[in-house]
C-alpha cells in the first residue's frame, strides 16, 4: 500500500530543492553553525590583507613587549583593550605598554648618548638640545601608547560611514526572509572593509565558541558601539525584534522603522556635531598656527639675547616634528569626536583604476621637476659651508654694490659674516629669497604625484557620482516594471529604453546588451569580472542595488520589485540627510579652508619678510658701528648704542636661511595635517579625497606664500636700508 505524502512532507520536500537551486547563504540540511562557516574560516586571511600600518604596529610591539612584562593597572588595561579589540590588533595591553617604554628609553638613551658625544668632541654644552630630546622621548611614549586609539579611532570612522548600508542590507534581505543569520551574512558577505569584517568577526566568534549563537555575538559586538553610534545599536535591536513579531505587516514595519532610526540619529548627531566642531577647530588654528608663526618673528633676537644657544635645528626639532605632532594630536580628538553614519562609503580598492593611485611612478619624474629648484635653494648653503666658492675662486659672499644692487643697502647679499675665522649666516636677503626654492621643490614633489595619481580615477568618481544621482528614478523605474509582472531581463531593455540622454543610459545599455546579444545570465550581465555593468559604474549604490536586486528575483518578482522601492526610498532620504549635512558643514569647512590656505601663508610670508629686515638692519648697525660710518651726530643722539648692539650680536644670531626652510615645511606639513582634518569632518575617511585636496590646497598656499614672503623680504628690506642711509 503506497503512503500517500502529507501537505508538510511535499513543503519540505520543494522548499528544501528550492533553497538549494537559490545560492543562497546555506546549503539544505546543513546546521546553523555552518552558515558562518563561509565567512568565519576567511577572516584571518581577510584580517591580514587589511592596512599594513596595523601589522607593523604589531609586529613592533610583538618584538619589544616580549622582553619583560608591564603590570597594567585595571582602568588603563579595559582602556587599551578596547582599543585593540575595535582595531582588531593582535597584540596585548602589556606589549603596547612595553612597546611605548622601551621607545621612551630608547629616545632617552640615544638623544644622551648624541648629546655627551657632541660635548666631548665640540665642547659645547647645548641644555636647550637635552631638554628637547627628554620632550621628544615623552612625547613619544604618549603618543606610542595612544596608538591602539588612533587605530580604533581610524577603524571606526571608516566602519561608520557603512552603518547605514549594513542596516539596509539586513532590513531588504529579511523583508523577504525572515531569518537573522542569514541576513547578516548576505551583509558580511557584500558589505565593504572595515564593516564587513566585523560582521565575519561574529561568526568567528561563534565558530570558536566564544558565543553559542549569532544573536549573541551580535549583542556582545554592538557593546563596542554603544558609546559612539547609539542608533546603529538601537536599529539592531529592532531588527532583532521583528523576528518576534507574529504578523507580517508589523514586521515589515519594524523592519523600516530600524531604517529610519539609524537616518535619524545620524542626522540629528551630525547637526549637533557641527555646532561643536567650530570652536575647536578655531583653537587649533591659533595654537598650532598662529602663535607658533609669531613667535618666529622674534627667534632672531632671542638668539642673540640667549648668546646663540637656540641653534637651527632646535627650531626644525620644535616647529617641523613637536608642533605638527601636537596638531595632529589636537585634530585627532576632533576627529575622534565625530558622529558615525555619514561619509563617503566607497571602496577606493574597487575602483579600476586603484593601480594607478596606489602607483609611486610618478615620483620619478615629480623629483626630476623639482630637484633644478632645490640646488638652487642650496646656494647659500653651499657658499657657507662647502669650499665650493673657493675652488671657483669667488668670494663667500657679495655685497649688494657688486651685484649691482646698492639700493639693497650695504650689507652682505647671503649675510655670511666671518668673526675670529668662524663662519655665521647665511641671514641676507638674498640667501633668504633663494632659501625659498627648498619648501617650493619639496611641495611640488607632492603637487606633481598627487595629481598624477587622482586625475584619472577622480574623473571615474565624479562620472558615477552622476549616475547615483539619478539612479533613484531608474530604480523606480525598474521596480515598477518588474511589479508589474514584467521578468527582470526584459525590464531592463526597457528602462534602457527610457533613460537615453541620462548618465544611467550606459548602464543599462551595457546590462542589456550583455543580455540580449551575449545571452549571459542578469547575475553575469551584472557582475560578471569583464564584462559586467558594475566593473564599468564602481559605485557602492549601483553595486548594492544590483546585488540586493539579483538575490530577490530569486524569490520572486514582487519580492524584487518591493527590494527596489525600498533602496529607492532610502536613496531619496539618504540623499537629502546628506544635502543639509554638507549645507551645515560649509560654513565651517570654508572658515577653516581659507585659514589654511589664504592666512597661514600670508602671515608666515610676512613674519618672514619681519625676520629677515631684523637680521639686516641688526647685522648692518654693527658692520657700521665697528667701521665708524656713523654720523657724530647720530651717534651722540642714540648714546649708548655700542652697548645696545653689544646685547644683539649679529654673529650669534639664528641664521635667517634655516628659519625661512622650517617654517615653509612647517606650512607643507600644516597643510597635509588641516587637510586631512576637514575631509575626514565631512566626508569620513576618504583617502582618495584627501591625497586631491592636499595637492590643490599645497599648490594655492605654496604660491601665496612664494609671492607674500617674496615681496616682504624685499620690500622690507628696502625700508631698512632706507632708514639705515638716513642714519649714517
Amino acid at each position: 500500500m503506497v503512503v500517500k505524502p502529507s501537505t508538510d512532507d511535499i513543503l519540505k520536500k520543494y522548499g528544501a530543492k528550492i533553497e538549494s537551486q537559490m545560492k543562497g547563504y546555506n546549503k539544505a540540511g546543513q546546521q546553523s553553525s555552518e552558515v558562518g562557516g563561509k565567512f568565519s574560516q576567511s577572516y584571518e586571511k581577510f584580517r591580514s590583507s587589511m592596512s599594513p600600518e596595523f601589522t607593523r604596529y604589531e609586529r613592533w610591539c610583538k618584538s619589544l613587549g616580549n622582553s619583560f612584562k608591564i603590570k597594567v593597572g585595571e582602568k588603563d588595561r579595559a582602556r587599551i583593550e578596547k582599543n585593540i579589540g575595535v582595531a582588531h590588533l593582535n597584540v596585548t595591553a602589556s606589549e603596547v605598554v612595553v612597546f611605548s617604554t622601551v621607545l621612551l628609553f630608547l629616545t632617552l638613551f640615544g638623544g644622551i648618548l648624541f648629546f655627551v658625544a657632541t660635548w666631548l668632541l665640540t665642547d659645547v654644552f647645548s641644555g636647550m638640545f637635552l631638554f628637547l630630546v627628554f620632550a621628544l622621548g615623552i612625547f613619544l611614549f604618549f603618543y606610542s601608547s595612544k596608538t591602539p586609539e588612533r587605530l580604533a579611532m581610524k577603524w571606526r570612522l571608516k566602519a561608520s560611514s557603512q552603518m547605514v548600508p549594513a542596516i539596509l542590507y539586513i532590513v531588504v534581505y529579511m523583508k523577504h526572509t525572515s531569518n537573522f543569520e542569514k541576513a547578516v551574512s548576505f551583509a558580511s558577505e557584500h558589505l565593504q572593509p572595515p564593516l564587513s569584517l566585523d560582521f565575519r568577526k561574529i561568526f568567528w566568534d561563534v565558530e570558536v565558541g566564544k558565543f553559542s549563537t549569532i544573536k549573541e555575538s551580535v549583542d556582545n559586538y554592538l557593546i563596542g558601539w554603544k558609546d559612539y553610534s547609539m542608533e546603529f545599536v538601537e536599529a539592531f535591536h529592532l531588527i532583532e525584534s521583528s523576528l518576534y513579531e507574529p504578523n507580517e505587516g508589523r514586521r515589515v514595519n519594524v523592519l523600516e522603522k530600524s531604517l529610519q532610526v539609524i537616518l535619524d540619529g545620524v542626522y540629528d548627531k551630525m547637526l549637533k556635531y557641527t555646532h561643536e566642531v567650530k570652536a575647536p577647530l578655531t583653537n587649533i588654528y591659533m595654537l598650532g598656527i598662529v602663535l607658533p608663526t609669531l613667535s618666529l618673528a622674534i627667534l632672531p633676537l632671542a638668539s642673540t639675547m640667549m648668546g646663540g644657544s637656540i641653534k637651527w635645528y632646535h627650531v626644525a626639532l620644535v616647529f617641523n616634528i613637536i608642533i605638527p605632532f601636537m596638531v595632529v594630536y589636537m585634530t585627532g580628538k576632533v576627529m575622534a569626536e565625530r558622529p558615525g553614519g555619514h561619509g563617503e562609503s566607497s571602496l577606493l580598492e574597487k575602483n579600476p583604476l586603484y593601480a594607478q593611485y596606489k602607483s609611486n611612478a610618478a615620483y620619478g619624474k615629480a623629483i626630476l621637476m623639482a630637484l633644478p629648484l632645490f640646488l638652487i635653494g642650496l646656494i647659500p648653503f653651499l657658499w657657507r659651508y662647502t669650499d665650493i666658492p673657493l675652488w671657483l675662486g669667488t668670494t663667500r659672499d657679495y655685497s649688494w654694490s657688486q651685484l649691482g644692487l646698492g639700493f639693497m643697502g650695504g650689507g652682505g647679499a647671503f649675510g655670511i659674516v666671518s668673526s675670529t675665522g668662524v663662519l655665521y649666516g647665511p641671514s641676507g636677503a638674498l640667501a633668504l629669497l633663494l632659501s625659498l626654492f627648498i619648501p617650493i621643490s619639496v611641495a611640488l614633489v607632492f603637487i606633481v604625484v598627487f595629481k598624477a595619481k587622482t586625475k584619472e580615477i577622480l574623473k571615474t568618481r565624479k562620472q558615477y557620482k552622476d549616475v547615483e544621482k539619478e539612479f533613484t528614478s531608474s530604480l523606480f523605474q525598474l521596480g515598477n516594471r518588474i511589479g508589474d509582472g514584467m521578468p527582470a531581463e526584459i525590464a531592463f531593455a526597457k528602462v534602457s529604453e527610457s533613460t537615453k540622454g541620462t548618465a544611467t543610459e550606459g548602464f543599462f545599455r551595457i546590462v542589456n546588451e550583455n543580455i540580449q546579444q551575449l545571452g549571459m545570465s542578469l547575475e553575469r550581465a551584472l557582475f560578471d569580472p569583464k564584462r559586467g555593468a558594475v566593473v564599468f559604474y564602481p559605485s557602492q549604490l549601483v553595486g548594492t542595488s544590483m546585488r540586493i536586486l539579483v538575490e530577490s528575483v530569486k524569490k520572486g518578482l514582487q519580492v524584487a520589485a518591493r527590494s527596489l522601492m525600498a533602496i529607492s526610498d532610502y536613496v531619496k532620504n539618504i540623499k537629502k540627510i546628506n544635502e543639509r549635512l554638507n549645507d551645515l558643514l560649509a560654513d565651517i569647512i570654508s572658515d577653516m579652508k581659507s585659514n589654511m590656505t589664504f592666512l597661514a601663508p600670508l602671515l608666515s610670508g610676512i613674519i618672514i619678510g619681519l625676520a629677515g629686515m631684523i637680521s639686516a638692519i641688526l647685522g648692518s648697525l654693527g658692520a657700521m658701528f665697528e667701521g665708524g660710518d656713523l654720523g657724530s651726530g647720530a651717534a651722540d643722539g642714540i648714546g649708548g648704542i655700542g652697548n645696545l648692539l653689544g646685547m644683539f650680536d649679529p654673529v650669534l644670531m639664528l641664521p635667517t636661511y634655516w628659519l625661512q626652510i622650517a617654517i615653509g615645511i612647517y606650512l607643507i606639513e600644516v597643510v597635509f595635517i588641516l587637510t586631512s582634518t576637514l575631509v575626514t569632518i565631512s566626508a569620513g575617511r576618504d583617502p582618495l579625497q584627501t591625497t586631491a585636496e592636499i595637492g590643490n590646497n599645497l599648490r594655492k598656499s605654496i604660491i601665496l606664500y612664494t609671492i607674500v614672503a617674496t615681496a616682504s623680504v624685499v620690500g622690507l628690506t628696502l625700508i631698512g636700508a632706507v632708514a639705515l642711509a638716513n642714519l649714517a
